[in-house]
C-alpha cells in the first residue's frame, strides 16, 4: 500500500478522558477502565466490534505496565470472547502518533474492525520527587557522554530555549506569552490541572530553574488517563454524525541523545509536516486549530515554524500578539497542553491527540473552535528524538 493511500482510510469515532492532576485515591485499573468505557460510549459502538486494544506504556509503575501489556483491559471490558490482539505501543511522548499510525494501518488493511487505544499513568502520585528527577535525568540521556556532566531533560529545556532566543531574537516575554495562552485554554478545560490564569509578568516573576527556563515555564508531573477508538470511515459514518477523519501523517526520527540532535530543528523536522500536508492535500493556510506537543513552551514556537504557520524567527511575536490564545487567529493547544493540563508521561501526547479529535468532532464545549475543517497535531518523544505531524478533518 502506497503511503498516500492512508488518506481517509480510518477515523477516530470516540474519545474518553479523566481529569489530570494528583488523585491518590484513583486507582490505575479504575482510571484505565473509566476512559475506555467513556470512549466506547462516546463512539456509540458495540464492544464486540473492538478486536484490538493498544495500551500505551506506563512509566510510573512497572507492575501496572506489565498488567496492561498482559490483556488487563481485554478482561476488564469483557472482550475476551472475540478480541484478537492486545499489544503495547510506546515511543514516549510521541506514542500518540505511533499508536494512531498503527491503529489506522490495522483498520485500513482490514486486520482490525475497531482499535481501542488506552493510556493511563500516575506520574503525580506513584513517583516521589527524587525518583522523578532521577528518571528524567537518565532517560534518553547518554550514560557515557551526557549523564557524567549533569545533563538532564530539564537542562535540555534551558538550552533549547537559549538557542532559540539567540537564533531568532525571541524574548523572555514572548516565551512567557506561550504559557499565558495555554493557561487561558486550561481555564476553559475541566480536565486540566493548572486552571489559574497567569499573566506574562507573573510567569516572569517565578524563580529561575534551568536558565532561561523559569518555574512557571515548566510542566508538572500528574496522574491522567485518556482513550480513543479508530475504525473505518464507512463504519464511522454509521456511528457518529461527525467522525475525525485521519487525512495525513508525517514522521521524522532523528536522534537518541541531545548532543546528536540537529541544531536546526525547523529544517530537520519540516519534512514530517510536508509529508502530512501532502497526504492530506492541504497547506498550512488551511489549518483551523493546531494541537502542539509542548514539553517546554519554546517547543510551541519551534513547532509553529516547523508546521509552516509562522516564518522562521517570527513565532514569538505571533504568540505575543495573542494569536494562539482563545479568540486568536490560530487557536493552539486548546486543552492547555502539558504546560497547563499536566505531564502524564506518554499521555501528554495522547491528551493532545484526543483534544484534536474532540475539536474536529465538535465536542470541546467552552473551548470549541467554530467552523473547523482541519486540525493539525504534533508529537515528540524522548529529549526531542522525533517529530510527528497528523492532520485530522471533518470530511474526506
Amino acid at each position: 500500500m502506497h503511503m498516500m493511500d492512508m488518506r481517509g482510510k480510518a477515523a477516530i469515532v470516540g474519545i474518553g478522558e479523566v481529569p489530570t492532576g494528583h488523585y491518590p485515591e484513583r486507582t490505575f485499573a479504575d482510571a484505565a477502565l473509566t476512559v475506555a468505557e467513556m470512549a466506547i460510549k462516546d463512539a456509540n459502538i458495540n464492544k464486540s466490534e473492538i478486536d484490538t486494544v493498544i495500551p500505551i506504556g506506563v512509566v510510573s509503575n512497572s507492575i501496572n505496565n506489565g498488567n496492561i501489556v498482559c490483556s488487563q483491559m481485554i478482561e476488564a471490558l469483557g472482550l475476551g470472547s472475540h478480541a484478537k490482539s492486545n499489544f503495547q505501543v510506546m515511543s514516549g511522548g510521541s506514542s500518540s502518533a505511533s499508536s494512531l499510525k498503527v491503529a489506522s494501518a490495522l483498520v485500513a488493511t482490514g486486520l482490525s474492525k475497531a482499535v481501542l487505544v488506552v493510556h493511563c499513568d500516575q506520574m503525580g502520585t506513584q513517583l516521589d520527587l527524587e525518583t522523578a528527577i532521577s528518571t528524567f535525568s537518565k532517560v534518553s540521556v547518554s550514560p557515557e557522554y551526557e549523564t557524567p556532566y549533569g545533563w538532564s531533560q530539564l537542562g535540555l529545556g534551558g538550552m533549547m530555549q537559549q538557542r532559540y532566543m539567540h537564533d531568532t531574537g525571541a524574548t523572555e516575554r514572548q516565551i512567557a506569552a506561550v504559557v499565558e495562552s495555554l493557561r487561558k485554554w486550561a481555564a476553559l478545560n475541566p480536565n486540566a490541572m493548572m486552571r489559574t490564569p497567569r499573566t506574562v509578568d507573573e510567569i516572569l516573576e517565578s524563580p529561575m530553574i534551568s536558565t532561561p527556563v523559569r518555574k512557571r515555564m515548566m510542566n508538572v508531573l500528574a496522574d491522567g488517563a485518556a482513550a480513543y477508538i479508530v475504525t473505518s470511515p464507512e463504519r464511522a459514518r454509521d456511528l457518529t454524525d461527525q467522525p475525525a477523519y485521519i487525512l495525513g501523517m508525517g514522521s521524522k526520527c532523528t536522534n537518541f541523545t541531545t548532543t546528536q540532535q540537529p541544531s536546526d530543528l525547523v529544517s530537520a523536522w519540516r519534512p514530517a509536516a510536508e509529508e502530512a500536508y501532502a497526504m492530506a492535500g492541504i497547506t498550512p493556510k488551511d489549518i483551523d486549530v493546531a494541537q502542539i506537543y509542548d514539553a517546554f513552551p519554546v517547543f510551541i514556537l519551534i513547532s509553529l515554524e516547523i508546521l509552516g504557520i509562522c516564518k522562521p524567527g517570527t513565532a514569538g511575536k505571533f504568540v505575543e500578539d495573542g494569536n494562539i490564545a482563545p479568540g486568536g487567529k490560530l487557536p493552539c493547544s486548546t486543552n492547555g497542553a502539558m504546560m497547563a493540563q499536566g505531564h502524564t508521561g506518554a499521555g501528554g501526547g495522547i491528551a493532545i491527540l484526543v483534544e484534536a479529535a474532540r475539536q474536529v468532532m465538535g465536542k470541546a464545549g467552552d473551548r470549541q473552535v467554530p467552523n473547523i475543517k482541519y486540525a493539525v497535531e504534533t508529537a515528540t518523544g524522548g529529549v526531542g528524538m522525533d517529530m510527528h505531524v497528523g492532520v485530522l478533518g471533518t470530511e474526506v
